[in-house]
């Protein structure tokens, strides 16, 4: 650890900045090894494409509640895949008000090739959250900690000076 390691140093002040630092890193190293098999493709795309390829056209609103995310940070990486020709939208037949997403013939063959290397990063990921000691289980549980009271209800409750 740096000296000027903010973030480890903070400990728990520093969460956020924590977590940001390790998710950046992880989407770092993921798209070096995309880049390193000469992969037109990025970790943040991982969980719309697989989504799609597992489940197959899903609207916006649809993908942001599955993947836990914003409607926001969807549209930034649908834009993206877009971009790629990974992805399409189109209307849903059955809500003409409703846009549905779906893979391209290319984001189809992308997610063919992929997948044998996402089942094992996903066997990397495993054995890294063994070695850490179970971090998935601790994050499972800071997320339910999070939804029983935010950290503005928490803030409340602290003696502010």
């Amino acid at each position: 650890m740096s000296t000027h390691d903010y973030p480890a140093a903070a400990g728990s002040a520093a969460l956020g900045a924590r977590l940001r630092r390790l998710s950046e890193r992880i989407d770092r190293e993921a798209d070096a090894i995309y880049a390193a098999r000469a992969e037109g493709f990025q970790q943040r795309w991982f969980g719309v494409v697989n989504q799609l390829d597992r489940h197959g056209p899903m609207g916006g609103v649809e993908l942001a509640q599955t993947l836990g995310v914003s409607q926001a940070a969807i549209s930034q990486v649908v834009g993206a895949l877009k971009a790629a020709g990974l992805v399409t939208s189109g209307g849903d037949p059955a809500d003409a008000r409703r846009r549905v997403l779906s893979l391209t013939a290319d984001g189809v063959a992308a997610a063919q090739r992929l997948r044998p290397l996402w089942a094992a990063l996903d066997d990397v990921a495993r054995a890294l959250d063994a070695e850490a000691g179970g971090v998935v289980a601790v994050l499972d549980r800071l997320e339910t900690a999070l939804d029983r009271a935010g950290l503005a209800a928490r803030l409340v409750v602290c003696a502010i000076k």
